[in-house]
């Protein structure tokens, strides 16, 4: 009562936070009528001025923190003005004027916080705002959208604003060259999709040169739809990955034996719970059990031991995964079989998903189950989830039409407030109460007559539906029934856009899954622009453009008019393109007003969706700016939802109500118990993501440990003080400490194993060097033997010349940290495989997943120094004749006249010698000589990234790691575990 009471008073905090921006709104009307009055040329050149006076507020200031302060604080104070130019750059050139509420929109992206605004509110054009702002700042702003058609669309659409105010616009989109995607990021604002930044963040962490990486950075990202791409997409990693040398034999034995097996239940009697049959499914927490009874017959039809021995656990997981592959993945539903290939389906869009693969050997499954090519199980090569990869960014924002169900989880995870923008115009849309039948079947057979009905009175309906499978039975009865209708599924997802645009036309049906056209405005009367494409494709008015002519640049040529259609970029002439959009707006004004009259866009959902979200993306198709609309869900018993999550008190409820057969149930009060299951589902999804990023937190400060010594190898920062004062004493100390231990007298040293242990490391041999042991302390020998290999060192860079040994360093340096880095994403996985057997042990999976991951880095770095070590100390000169020559152990004798050659015969990383990997290399011709090495080294890596993107990868990026923690001090120990100070190791090299 008292919150209620206060709330009239004061208003609700949204209501408060939109309230404070209107001075701000009236300060940018206020500069309009000025704003107008200029030329094109005048309004072009306020973007010279703007920048010139972020330029003037920087100025001078060096320290990081400070600039990134005062460039904040000069963009806030440029707003007003800012947001006046586009606002009249936007009805200039695109005939669009932002509303005011499009104005506050645009504000709280640019504080770095979710604008959730109603479908049809303008939230493509609202993104100009505060994207052309934070681009006069110079580092690039990223603009995120679902899919390669919104990229393309949105960048041609609103990239002509941008261009007449003089900035340039990329686009990242699938099947793009290196060279194409840096000039697309080196633009002033890049348009993409989610997958092809993410993946252009890892592929250019595997580079070998920084001019090879195609991002510059990640400063400010504003993500459409951000709901889909931060919630729902953030539960399936990015992996580029290659195929190993495993076999999928087992796939197919195991598959075989699958009908053999029968599926039980769990039956509860008193306190116990009895399994029966050979496994029992969780449909609710999508998990499988297998009975004794069941793993008995398992051993039987594979003609094996015990299933629990340490030989058979291999097959073991391949029984569990290919029963969850049978029970739990449905056909048509998770995954649809397109030309021999299991292609994932986003549940929550009902977008295909190419290119990405379920892990742990579930999609060899699946593909086993279909009968399909089975592929080789990949190894991870690069990885990172969508929540870390975005955390990069210094300042995240996003829109949408459905965000404040999930506030919790943005402000958790992202840190990221939810503000809802008012409409423009009030909303009309009518949602009605829920209609509930007993049985699927009745259900269905009920919104077939209810679309039929609305048919007749030409009212366009847009029906939502869960799954591949259930668009296509609904389709089917319609088809019996005579009503005329377009089904929009992951089948046909090229002619999304196409099907979406036109739902409002009068008497048109369209059965949709869960993507309900996401990013397409649904108009009442049709969509202008998409019937002027159609007309003038089929009428042979306008050119197809090849994919490498549109990658060049979104925009169109003077005079010429560029547009997407079936996912095709065809341009004609602006003269024709008027022509057709006249010629269809007023037919499009005359149906319009016929839809309004039937009583605008009808919404059916024909099932209620675990989220909530997704359900109100549905009802948000309709509404749209105004325009009138009506909503209703038909549900069922037999639902999904009603079936697993809320059947028992559902079936009670509907019980005392009095329930009949064929005769639907219309209660407020079940939509609300239906919606708190919903909530329920939600809050156990979020569970499960956070759960999944928990892990993935762990590796991704190692992550950064790993990509930041990259990141300084590429940019060419001197490594030979870490390599020489820390590399070296390390591996020395460790080795003291275990053939001289403090404790022990010098006559117990252990010296054979001290040589040879010298020898194999640093090629250094000690009767040579005539260090008498008999004469040291443990102190004095440790300082004698870093004294001497220091000395060893410069004698070799003294013969080669420093330029070849720094770039010498930094290639063995990248090689060797790949392989392991390699290595040690498979140790991580295989230990997350099995980490949740530690809870049977009363240990938490996720501490044990810690402190054994970070034993495991520490182990990597420290192979990674002492294979550094090897390689660099052991690197052969090799002398014109071919021969070994001996480098001078003292810096003042002459270099021999003959021209020495580098060898890589030395062992790293696996103890294999990798001639290739190191070639000989004259060293008195430093140019030609690392060119041929880089040429040599450039293939190699060539041959990584092929693989990986044949297993399925996307793009990389240029790196610019973000402390997600609290920033480490130059005297603090590395984060990365080695023990040394921060300045003596990844902080080497920072100011």
């Amino acid at each position: 009562m008292i919150s209620s009471a206060l709330t009239k008073i004061f208003g609700t905090s949204n209501e408060r936070v939109v309230k404070r921006l209107m001075p701000v709104v009236n300060s940018i009307g206020a500069l309009e009528p000025a704003i107008q009055q200029l030329s094109d040329a005048e309004l072009r050149a306020k973007t010279e001025e703007f920048k010139s006076r972020i330029a003037a507020a920087i100025q001078g200031i060096d320290d990081e923190e400070e600039r990134r302060t005062a460039e904040k604080q000069v963009l806030d104070e440029l707003l007003p003005e800012a947001f006046a130019v586009v606002r009249e750059a936007g009805r200039r050139i695109l005939n669009m004027r932002h509303f005011d509420v499009q104005l506050i929109g645009g504000m709280v992206l640019h504080q770095g916080k979710i604008a959730e605004m109603k479908t049809g509110e303008g939230k493509t054009l609202v993104a100009t705002l505060p994207i052309y702002l934070n681009a006069l700042a110079g580092h690039g702003v990223h603009a995120v959208t679902v899919n390669d058609y919104l990229a393309k669309r949105d960048a041609e659409w609103m990239g002509k604003i941008y261009e007449f105010l003089g900035l340039t616009v990329g686009v990242i989109v699938h099947d793009l060259d290196d060279t194409q995607r840096r000039a697309a990021y080196a633009a002033d604002i890049t348009y993409g999709t989610n997958n092809e930044f993410g993946f252009d963040y890892l592929r250019d962490n595997m580079k070998f040169e920084i001019s090879d990486c195609v991002q510059r950075g990640h400063h400010f990202c504003i993500v459409d739809e951000v709901d889909s791409i931060l919630i729902d997409e953030a539960r399936t990693p990015l992996i580029i990955s290659g195929p190993t040398d495993q076999t999928t034999d087992k796939y197919v034995r195991v598959n075989r034996i699958l009908p053999s097996l029968e599926q039980g239940e769990e039956i509860e009697k008193g306190e116990q719970k009895i399994l029966t049959g050979d496994f029992v499914v969780d449909e609710k927490h999508k998990t499988i059990t297998v009975t004794d009874e069941g793993w008995e017959k398992v051993e039987g039809l594979l003609g094996i031991g015990n299933i629990a021995e340490v030989e058979n656990w291999d097959l073991k997981h391949h029984v569990e995964t290919a029963i969850k592959a049978h029970s739990l993945y449905k056909r048509d539903v998770q995954y649809v079989v397109k030309d021999g290939e299991v292609i994932i389906v986003d549940e929550f869009t009902g977008r295909l998903m190419p290119g990405r693969r379920w892990s742990d050997g579930l999609h060899q499954a699946v593909e086993a189950k279909e009968g399909v090519n089975i592929r080789r199980e990949d190894q991870t090569l690069a990885t990172i989830t969508f929540q870390n990869y975005f955390r990069l960014y210094k300042k995240l924002a996003g829109m949408t039409g459905t965000a404040e169900t999930e506030a919790t989880e943005f402000g958790d995870i992202y840190k990221l407030d939810i503000v809802v923008i008012p409409t423009n115009r009030p909303m009309l849309r009518l949602e009605n109460p829920d209609v509930v039948y007993r049985t699927a079947k009745e259900k269905y057979f009920a919104v077939a007559d209810e679309i039929a009905k609305l048919h007749e009175n030409k009212q366009p309906v847009l029906v939502g539906t869960t799954s591949i499978e259930k668009s296509e039975l609904l389709s089917q009865i319609l088809q019996r029934k005579g009503v005329r209708h377009v089904v929009l599924n992951a089948k046909f997802h090229e002619r999304e856009a196409e099907i979406v645009a036109q739902a409002g036309r009068l008497g048109m049906v369209t059965i949709a899954t869960n993507m309900a056209g996401r990013g397409t405005d649904i108009l009442l009367g049709g969509n202008v622009e998409f019937m002027a494409k159609q007309d003038l494709v089929k009428r042979g008015m306008a050119r197809s453009i090849s994919a490498a002519e549109g990658a060049i640049s979104p925009m169109a040529a003077a005079g010429m008019m560029r547009f997407y259609y079936q996912g095709q970029e065809f341009e004609t002439t602006q003269e024709n393109w008027d022509r057709a959009f006249a010629a269809h707006a007023e037919n499009a004004k005359r149906e319009h007003d016929a839809v309004i009259a039937a009583g605008g866009l009808h919404i059916l959902g024909t099932e209620r969706h675990e989220s909530r979200r997704i359900d109100n993306q549905l009802r948000g198709r309709a509404g749209r700016q105004g325009d009138p609309g009506a909503s209703r869900f038909y549900l069922s018993l037999e639902d999904d939802l009603m079936r697993i999550f809320a059947r028992e008190w559902v079936s009670t409820l509907l019980q005392r109500l009095g329930m009949e057969e064929g005769v639907p149930i219309e209660s407020k009060l079940i939509s609300k118990r239906i919606e708190a299951a919903q909530k329920a589902v939600e809050s156990q999804n979020f569970e499960s993501r956070k759960h999944i990023l928990e892990y993935d937190d762990v590796m991704n400060k190692q992550r950064e440990a790993v990509y930041g010594l990259r990141r300084q190898l590429l940019e060419g920062i001197d490594q030979k003080e870490l390599i020489v004062e820390d590399y070296v004493a390390n591996a020395l100390s460790a080795l003291l400490d275990e053939v001289a231990p403090e404790k022990l007298h010098p006559d117990q040293w252990d010296t054979n194993l001290l040589k040879s242990k010298l020898k194999e490391q640093f090629g250094f041999d000690m009767d040579e060097e005539q260090i008498d042991l008999r004469e040291l302390t443990r102190h004095e020998l440790g300082e004698t033997l870093f004294d001497r290999l220091k000395e060893k060192y410069e004698a070799k860079e003294q013969f080669i010349t420093p330029d070849a040994m720094r770039f010498h360093e930094r290639v063995v340096m990248l090689s060797v940290l790949d392989g392991l880095w390699k290595d040690h994403l498979l140790n991580m996985d295989h230990l997350k495989e099995g980490i949740g057997l530690r809870g049977y042990g009363q240990q938490d999976p996720l501490v044990a997943y810690k402190r054994e991951s970070f034993d495991m880095f520490e182990e990597m770095m420290r192979r990674f120094q002492e294979d550094t070590l090897r390689y660099l100390f052991l690197m052969q000169v090799i002398g014109a004749d071919g021969q070994p020559v001996a480098v001078p152990t003292r810096l003042q004798r002459e270099v021999p006249a003959a021209p020495p050659v580098l060898t890589a015969d030395a062992p790293i990383a696996n103890g294999h010698r990798q001639q290739a990997a190191l070639p000989s290399v004259p060293t008195r011709q430093p140019a030609t000589t690392i060119d041929r090495l880089e040429e040599e080294f450039e293939r190699k890596k060539k041959r990584e990234l092929e693989m990986a993107r044949s297993a399925g990868g996307g793009s990389a990026t240029g790196v610019t790691t973000r402390r997600t923690g609290q920033k480490v001090g130059r005297n603090d120990d590395c984060p990365c575990g080695s023990g040394k100070k921060y300045k003596k190791c990844h902080g080497a090299g920072e100011a």
